[in-house]
């Protein structure tokens, strides 16, 4: 009974997952080479019947969609950056010159 019950939580929780992950894909166009394979290989590998576990835990289902996720994530985050003009910081004002002083 108990095993039943856990191995439809973590089915609910990787299918939350994966809705998840299948929500960035509007960003994929302008996240590059890395962030599609992190979203197409996640979505196969959970997709897929060849697991490092097996099927009735989705335990590495949901780390592989959980990773795919940070790194989607974190991708958006910079791709918002860049377009907001952020991704180089402002260069720093020069140090005004100061004469040398020798220690005593």
């Amino acid at each position: 009974m108990l095993a039943g019950v856990v191995a439809l939580a973590t089915l609910v929780g990787a299918v939350l997952l994966a809705i998840r992950v299948v929500r960035t894909r509007r960003l994929l166009g302008a996240l590059g080479v890395g962030g599609k394979v992190a979203f197409y290989g996640a979505l196969i590998y959970a997709i897929l019947p060849v697991d490092l576990l097996p099927d009735p835990i989705y335990l590495d289902d949901m780390g592989v969609l959980a990773g795919a996720l940070f790194y989607l994530g974190r991708l958006a985050a910079k791709h918002r950056a860049a377009q907001r003009g952020l991704a180089d910081p402002p260069p720093r004002p020069p140090m005004p010159n100061r004469p040398h002083r020798p220690v005593s």
